[in-house]
């Protein structure tokens, strides 16, 4: 981005990630912060200007009408089955195709979107590494991945359309930390179940270093579509052992059949849709990012498995 005092709009700021990247730049750059989320902002620094708001109101579109904004980092998408199927679609695709509106009418030049290598699909005939050009197959087994893959086919539509606009996608692979999602749950696990007879090598990035990613494509001149890696692979076994955590070999049907029983009760926060994670590969090539964006994790592997433990 050019130089001067930016005005960065972040949705979903009140988000584990919003909040690291809210941090950082309040710390490294003199961008103006807005804020937009739809829940009170407890705690809100005092030069961060925070609208609460659905994305499909007047106020947010206000927002866009009021400020000049440089850039759009569009963080608000839900991702918990937990929600109504209803809630959800319209959160997520009618709610970014909102925002996109709003980027068409007010020339916002950068638009950021955080999407997931998870799109791709865990799959037996997957390749070893699947690049940007891959087909995103994630929705066809896992009903639960319908809106993203939307959502990513949405933003890649418009990057095509929308020559004018700087649209960046980053799909990082399974972020750990303290965030709270499938991934860094099921490693807070102990014991920790996986499935008899699968062990497949699985990516993992440091929250920290998706932040970074993030900060990389705010550069004046990036676009694209980029998968966004951490420092290496392992088997699921090898990750847990790192974490010196009990596993439990359980076959996958009974597996399956018990978690659909634990969501329902609500007893769990691994979706019964991530156990094809622990079936089959979904590693991605990260060599564009690391190319065009001068991307590289700064977290090795070992401290972004134990972040996932970090306080």
């Amino acid at each position: 981005m050019s130089s001067g005092n930016p005005t960065i709009l972040i949705t979903g700021i009140l988000g584990r990630l919003g909040q690291l990247l809210a941090r950082h730049l309040h710390e490294h750059s003199n961008a103006q912060i807005i804020g937009l989320d739809d829940q009170p902002f407890i705690n809100r620094p005092k030069d961060i200007i925070y609208y609460q708001s659905h994305l499909q109101s007047q106020k947010a579109r206000n927002i866009f009408r009021n400020h000049n904004i440089s850039a759009l980092i569009h963080m608000g998408i839900i991702h918990s089955p937990h929600i109504e199927a209803e809630e959800h679609y319209e959160y997520n695709i009618e709610g970014t195709r909102s925002l996109l509106d709003y980027c068409s009418s007010y020339d916002v030049p950068k638009i950021i979107v955080l999407s997931s290598a998870n799109v791709y699909g865990p799959r037996p005939e997957n390749p070893q590494f699947l690049t940007e050009d891959s087909p995103l197959l994630g929705a066809q087994e896992m009903p639960d991945m319908r809106d993203l893959v939307e959502f990513d086919h949405m933003m890649s539509s418009f990057f095509w359309k929308s020559r004018d606009t700087e649209t960046v996608i980053l799909r990082p692979v399974n972020i750990l930390g303290r965030v709270h999602n499938a991934a860094s749950n099921y490693l807070r696990l102990n014991p920790i179940p996986t499935l008899l007879g699968f062990d497949p090598m699985i990516q993992v990035i440091h929250e920290l270093d998706v932040i970074n990613a993030i900060i990389s494509a705010l550069r004046t001149g990036v676009r694209g579509i980029y998968n966004i890696v951490g420092s290496g692979e392992l088997p699921v076994s090898a990750i847990i052992d790192e974490l010196d955590v009990q596993s439990i070999n359980i076959p996958h049907g009974i597996a399956r059949n018990t978690l659909n029983l634990l969501w329902a009760l609500k007893l769990t926060s691994f979706p019964p849709p991530e156990l094809d994670f622990l079936r089959y590969v979904c590693m991605v090539d990260g060599s564009r990012a690391n190319n065009e964006l001068d991307f590289s994790p700064q977290k090795t592997l070992k401290e972004t498995i134990h972040s996932v433990h970090t306080i």
